[in-house]
């Protein structure tokens, strides 16, 4: 049986890191990008990331270019624009697919845990999966939710 804790993945700067890394603590996952009207969100993860990692949370933001083009840059623009717009300080993955042949395997799992509404594919930018202490996904935000929404449900994880 696959675990949350099978997959690794790149960071922006091409470490190879395992999500065992994790093992014990509170993930949010999301997939982001830096022009999409959804990318105001960085602040909102950043928050939460900062309120919350001492007790257990850990949020993994993974670029993703799939969705109108909106992450272009590599992974050196990517990270400079996450830290001087937004002062991202959670961890950034290198960028990958969410969708399709190519989907980073990871994405694959997730999508296989936690449906989104009438479809498993990733939708858009900035879709959010929250795993457990365990490594359970245990629910999946649309887009359009903003991190705040999901302090309640972080907190009760925590």
């Amino acid at each position: 049986m696959t675990s949350i804790y099978d997959f690794s993945a790149k960071t922006l700067d091409g470490k190879d890191v395992s999500l065992g890394d994790w093992r014990g603590k509170v993930m949010l996952i999301v997939n982001t990008a830096s022009k999409c009207g959804f990318t105001y969100q960085y602040q909102g993860l950043e928050a939460l990331h900062r309120d919350y990692a001492a007790r257990g949370l850990a949020v993994l933001g993974f670029p993703c270019n799939q969705f109108g083009q909106q992450e272009p840059g590599d992974a050196a623009e990517i990270a400079n624009f996450c830290s001087l717009t937004y002062d991202v300080t959670f961890p950034m993955f290198a960028k990958i697919d969410v969708n399709g042949d190519n989907a980073h395997p990871l994405y694959t799992w997730l999508k296989t845990q936690k449906r989104g509404f009438l479809i498993s594919r990733i939708k858009w930018n900035f879709t959010k999966f929250l795993v457990d202490r365990s490594g359970n996904v245990v629910a999946r935000f649309g887009p359009t939710t903003k991190p705040e929404a999901l302090r309640t449900a972080i907190e009760a994880l925590l």
